[in-house]
């Protein structure tokens, strides 16, 4: 059976997490802090489950290789479900970083590499990320820069306000800033090569790696450009205002402000995930009534026709 499935994340504790995706978020989970829910997950390293109906209490993934019609035709046959995504709640910086394209990743890591999109949800007086280079540069000197610990002065700083996005593509260095709160649809990979830490200590008072050789090796050291996703043409539809963000091969997002109600179809090509991001809604499929709270996440199998969220608030809609 086919239907629309809400799920349960995956959480992680990163020691630059917070409190805000329990506190504001109703996220449910004894960790702490915690730093990311990985709402829309397939990869071994955090499997979400589904919440409701015939397939509630089984990850994701099983239903997926159970059924792997549900992802649609834009999905070749055996590969593993492509997108992840993610709340991330950054109480105190992340570390500056870099990910490899599909390439390097699978050759080194054995897994796809890593394309995302931040859209910013909240951002606390102050709150930049890292994003790009601030010129090109050699990659001699960003190695001697990271030796040196003065990598930062290379990278720009964006000030961000919340309904800010942006694209990271794969070789990009960056970082998000403390009192971000994000949502990331990203390709799904979990590869991160760390380039600079603030000297940080890990649970057992190591310092944590650094991984100076692969990012030196897939930085792109011309990627000098923010990428702000903004200022995409908005499309009025009844009831909505929906606005492009992202539209790369791996993944398309269109952010959805829903006055009343948005009439949506999944077809037979791709599987859909909306993540709800502002106020209350509801999505309405064949008489069944699913609530969505901020931070609440759909999967939407293909080719299970027409359904609507209605109510007032902002969601985030990812197909391939």
């Amino acid at each position: 059976m086919m239907y629309p499935m809400k799920m349960i994340p995956a959480y992680k504790d990163y020691l630059w997490g917070g409190e805000r995706l329990a506190a504001q978020y109703g996220k449910s989970t004894k960790i702490r802090p915690v730093a990311e829910s990985w709402e829309i997950s397939c990869h071994p390293d955090g499997k979400s489950l589904v919440k409701n109906g015939e397939y509630a209490g089984r990850s994701l993934d099983a239903v997926l290789k159970a059924h792997p019609e549900m992802l649609g035709r834009a999905c070749a046959s055996g590969v593993p479900f492509p997108v992840l995504i993610k709340l991330i709640d950054a109480e105190e910086s992340t570390s500056l970083q870099v990910h490899p394209a599909d390439e390097y990743a699978k050759k080194a890591e054995g897994q796809p590499g890593k394309n995302e999109m931040w859209y910013i949800l909240d951002a606390k007086p102050g709150t930049s990320l890292l994003i790009g280079l601030k010129r090109p540069i050699f990659r001699a000197e960003l190695r001697e820069r990271i030796e040196e610990g003065t990598v930062l002065e290379l990278v720009n700083s964006v000030s961000v306000k919340p309904g800010d996005c942006f694209l990271i593509p794969a070789g990009m260095l960056h970082a998000i800033g403390a009192g971000a709160l994000i949502a990331e649809i990203q390709q799904s990979s979990n590869v991160t090569y760390r380039v600079y830490d603030y000297g940080r200590r890990d649970a057992c008072g190591n310092p944590r790696t650094l991984h100076i050789d692969k990012a030196v090796d897939v930085t792109d050291t011309a990627l000098t450009a923010e990428n702000r996703a903004s200022g995409a043409k908005a499309r009025l539809r009844d009831g909505c205002i929906s606005t492009p963000l992202a539209a790369w091969q791996w993944f398309q997002t269109e952010l959805l402000d829903i006055k009343s109600h948005a009439f949506l179809k999944s077809g037979d090509k791709s599987f859909s995930c909306i993540l709800a991001a502002e106020g209350k809604l509801f999505l309405k499929w064949r008489g069944d009534r699913l609530p969505l709270n901020r931070g609440e996440s759909v999967f939407i199998p293909a080719g299970i026709g027409e359904f609507a969220l209605y109510g007032q608030g902002k969601a985030l809609l990812t197909r391939l």
